[in-house]
């Protein structure tokens, strides 16, 4: 992250940014009012508001954004109650857009945030101590014991909240590896349990979790330094996935495989506006960028005007860039 975006984040010299080059003629969003969706997960705020402003300078009317399940977002977007959503995360999500009309339904071009890393980690001491590397080893009622948070002699796991996608993977690995007697895969908020594995591990206690990048969390419990990615036996993924190699070019496997977040959009919006459809192509964040925003908001700036600023800042830091996305996107509608 750049040193002037962190400057201008932390010193809220925002007020007054100005967000595309001055308008020529007249924008190609005039008079169309669009309605973006995002998952409750706050995290994705940011990214969401960064593609609404810069709908925005293209004159689009921007509705506030609705904050809906993953299920119904893309249900909505299919059906033409919304217009888009930007946190797509490609192939997590392949079912859920298969299931509300694929390609048929939705325009998905470009990747807007690349290089999204999933997978289960351990605290490093543990690892060290018991030389824990993979998830099988938990199949060892006196390993699995060392992350038991409730004395019932099962590792916890935190887990992944329901309707996420993440959940489906985990609970099919669950009987893949063979974890069911030894491992609870504990689910709910994702946000309220992992503050509790947090505070495990600063009082000393063994810990076992799921997370994903970007995302605030491994920036508070620092791969290599305070937890350790575990690897897994072998690739298992659920339904028309179960053939994928989740094998990284490094050689690691971690069970799940790199993601993008996309920008999908409905279809026939998409090809009556093609600026929009441009926009969404070329549009490129940094995952750096992003967990460090959700690294702010983890350490209480989390408010709506808080991730407003953040998106602010971030765009006037980024100016150039953010004009050349404009001016591709005006390209394409003449």
């Amino acid at each position: 992250m750049k040193l002037a975006w962190k400057t201008i984040l932390t010193t809220g010299f925002v007020a007054g940014t100005t967000l595309a080059a001055p308008a020529f003629a007249k924008l190609p969003g005039e008079g169309i009012t669009v309605q973006p969706v995002q998952s409750t997960v706050a995290e994705e705020t940011f990214q969401t508001l960064i593609v609404n402003k810069a709908m925005e300078a293209l004159g689009y009317t921007v509705l506030p954004t609705k904050e809906v399940d993953y299920n119904v977002g893309y249900t909505s977007i299919s059906e033409g109650d919304a217009t888009y959503l930007a946190v797509n995360w490609a192939p997590l999500h392949k079912d859920k857009y298969q299931a509300a009309g694929g390609d048929a339904k939705f325009y998905r071009k470009g990747e807007y945030i690349s290089g999204a890393a999933q997978g289960y980690l351990i605290d490093k001491k543990t690892a060290d101590k018991y030389h824990i590397t993979n998830i099988e080893q938990l199949k060892d009622p006196k390993i699995a014991k060392l992350f038991d948070a409730n004395d019932d002699g099962k590792a916890d796991l935190t887990g992944c909240t329901p309707g996420w996608g993440c959940e489906g993977v985990i609970e099919h690995q669950m009987d893949a590896f063979g974890l069911r007697d030894t491992v609870t895969h504990n689910q709910g908020n994702y946000a309220a349990i992992i503050a509790d594995t947090i505070s495990r591990y600063k009082k000393g206690d063994s810990i076992f979790y799921y997370t994903w990048t970007p995302y605030w969390v491994s920036g508070v419990l620092v791969p290599g330094k305070d937890v350790v990615w575990l690897e897994v036996p072998f690739s298992a993924l659920p339904g028309d996935r179960s053939d994928v190699d989740t094998t990284l070019p490094n050689g690691k496997n971690y069970g799940f495989q790199m993601n993008s977040m996309k920008i999908v959009a409905n279809k026939q919006f998409a090809d009556n506006n093609p600026a929009a459809a441009k926009l969404f192509e070329v549009m490129k964040l940094n995952i750096n960028d992003v967990s460090a925003e959700n690294m702010m908001m983890s350490q209480g700036h989390n408010s709506e005007q808080d991730i407003e600023a953040h998106a602010d800042g971030w765009i006037k830091a980024h100016q150039k860039l953010f004009n050349s996305w404009i001016e591709s996107a005006k390209q394409a509608a003449m």
